[in-house]
């Protein structure tokens, strides 16, 4: 899309960036704004813990499944219009959800801001690649990357002051005046019929496709709270699901015009690197929307110092990302890949072993860390991914990899969440053994801590330990599950490049994948 139009003329382009950055900011800053308020949110309305993170998946999914559609809209309606539009529609909805009265309702705006934020990231892209020229490429992205990058970083700090000194309907209402600011700027910079052509739509793929993702996440999502394969709730919605993406893959092959190229998934480099996305996002988001739930809740912090404490995930990001980028030219992306995998274990490991003394500069360090190894693996699997991938297919490969990281968010939260709950109870189980009526020095010590109330006070601290153990259990999953990148980046075939070779055009593209 962006390939055959002009360069912008230069007193317009200061602003086609400004308004396209703001945009993308709407939509990656809510990837993380809402995750420190999720137990006022969860309190205000009365929510258990794993309905809570509905809030997540809602947004995420809706997201993923809209954003396949991205390429196409834009095409036949125009970047302009798309944008616009999308950017009213996310802040239209930003506010209904400041003023959610139930869960139900929340989710539900939660999913059609999802919807509606789809198409802002790549499609601003699309955008700013083209009001400058391809040697001005470089210094575009430099912009726009800083820019992307902030949401990250700002979103857990700005969500825990904004609950903390007003509500946590706060943390929707912010992105108001931030999308007058964008639309704004959009209508009045951006071409008309910029990047419209004639495209072909595949609609009997993308309906398959979206009631097989919809119908995976539902089984997700309600799995735990309906015993899994003992409901027939579940095992309808997933035998429907398989179903249907199975008819989405046949369909895929036989139609001339596929809604997603099947020649994509024949470079074993774009294959890999899916694989590698769908991990990166179960660990990036489940474990932003886990530490604040546990500082708050277990730990007692305020949610605006956990906000600070999220933060340093978002420094250690933007840090490696500067250093990686240009240790990549000499070292190459595989050996990168590789360290970061090792170090998003190394990191996870204290938090394998987390309990009520772990401190601050513990959560800091490990936060920090693991942003570093998040940010090496996100501009190491692009570059690998698009290094042999036919520039045609770039734009449909963006797409694929961005609904692939969202899939694995949305997943990653739901699966989390309900192991939260199910380990939790389990462990509560076993603990209560050790009081029993026949343990009398532990009810002697009990009775000496607080006199008459030794039995609520042993339910309190039993559960307490519970979730605990059971934080502890997950991220030691975690841990693991990183590990599973290993073998996938030693299937990559990368020509080592050298220092005075650039970075191939894609790697730089895709930096928006950060979020």
């Amino acid at each position: 899309m962006t390939e055959a139009m002009p360069a912008s003329p230069q007193s317009r382009r200061g602003l086609i960036a400004a308004s396209t950055t703001l945009a993308t900011l709407l939509y990656t800053v809510d990837m993380t704004i809402a995750n420190v308020a999720l137990p006022q949110i969860k309190g205000s309305l009365q929510a258990t813990q794993d309905q809570i993170f509905w809030v997540l998946t809602s947004y995420i999914v809706a997201s993923a499944i809209f954003t396949p559609l991205t390429t196409f809209l834009a095409a036949r309606f125009g970047a302009r219009r798309i944008l616009t539009v999308s950017v009213i529609g996310f802040t239209v909805f930003s506010m209904l959800c400041g003023l959610a009265t139930s869960l139900p309702e929340l989710v539900l705006f939660r999913a059609l801001q999802g919807i509606s934020g789809a198409a802002l990231v790549p499609i601003s892209q699309s955008v700013l690649l083209g009001a400058y020229t391809r040697e001005e490429h470089g210094r575009a992205f430099a912009i726009w990357s800083m820019g992307v990058m902030v949401g990250p970083v700002i979103g857990p700090t700005l969500g825990g002051y904004l609950t903390e000194t007003w509500s946590w309907r706060w943390v929707f209402y912010v992105n108001v005046p931030v999308g007058v600011l964008a639309a704004i700027g959009i209508a009045s910079s951006i071409p008309r019929d910029l990047g419209k052509q004639a495209a072909n739509f595949d609609l009997a793929g993308y309906v398959l496709l979206a009631l097989g993702l919809g119908l995976l996440q539902l089984f997700v999502d309600r799995g735990a709270g309906q015993g899994w394969f003992e409901s027939g709730e579940i095992l309808i919605e997933t035998g429907l699901a398989a179903l249907f993406l199975y008819m989405f893959v046949a369909h895929s092959l036989t139609t001339r015009h596929p809604f997603i190229e099947p020649a994509l998934f024949r470079d074993r480099n774009f294959t890999a690197a899916l694989g590698i996305m769908l991990v990166v996002g179960l660990l990036f988001v489940s474990s932003t929307a886990l530490l604040p739930t546990y500082l708050q809740q277990i730990q007692g912090y305020p949610v605006l110092s956990s906000g600070q404490l999220m933060v340093w995930r978002g420094i250690g990001m933007m840090i490696s990302m500067v250093i990686g980028g240009r240790l990549v030219r000499y070292v190459g992306p595989r050996i990168l890949m590789i360290a970061a995998s090792l170090i998003l274990c190394v990191s996870i490991w204290p938090l394998a072993h987390i309990s009520l003394d772990t401190t601050a500069t513990t959560i800091a360090t490990t936060s920090f860390f693991q942003g570093a190894g998040m940010g090496l693996t996100f501009l190491t699997v692009n570059l690998a991914a698009f290094s042999t991938l036919a520039p045609a297919m770039r734009t449909e490969g963006t797409v694929i990899m961005t609904l692939a990281r969202n899939l694995g968010s949305a997943v990653g939260v739901s699966i989390v969440a309900a192991l939260i709950t199910d380990i939790t109870a389990a462990n509560q189980s076993r603990l209560v053994e050790f009081f029993s009526s026949l343990e009398v020095a532990r009810w002697r010590v009990m009775q000496g801590l607080v006199p008459g109330h030794e039995a609520e006070v042993a339910i309190s601290e039993i559960s307490r330990q519970s979730a605990v153990l059971a934080f502890g259990n997950v991220f030691y999953l975690m841990m693991f599950t990183a590990l599973l990148m290993i073998p996938l980046v030693l299937v990559f075939r990368i020509p080592r490049p050298t220092a005075a070779e650039p970075a191939p055009p894609a790697a730089a593209e895709n930096v928006e994948q950060l979020v």
